[in-house]
């Protein structure tokens, strides 16, 4: 079953554009998973024990706040990417958020 919810998870977490984040109470809303945040932080954490996909862009998952959860490589691949830290190093959900609701019910 864990499988089955974290292919579903991936598979949301594969559309968030390069430039853009999504949180991961977002991630489990879209998954059918509500209060689910932890769950996709799970399923994140899960890449890096015995499940590469460099397929799923992991980094581009971050937490309410807008800040970084996993640290250093997360937020060089998204600064990489043009997303922008403040002084607090978080980063402006209302400018670099994605809103893929849309596409995941059309």
């Amino acid at each position: 079953m864990a499988d089955s919810l974290y292919e579903r998870i991936y598979e949301i977490v594969r559309r968030i554009p390069e430039g853009t984040v999504a949180t991961y109470g977002q991630i489990a809303a879209m998954s059918g998973i509500p209060r689910g945040a932890r769950q996709v932080g799970y399923a994140m954490a899960a890449l890096g024990r015995g499940r590469p996909r460099p397929d799923v862009p992991w980094h581009r998952v971050v937490n309410a706040k807008g800040e970084s959860s996993i640290g250093e490589e997360q937020i060089v691949r998204l600064q990489a990417e043009g997303i922008q830290f403040d002084e607090n190093d978080r980063i402006n959900l209302k400018i670099f958020g994605w809103d893929g609701m849309e596409e995941i019910w059309a």
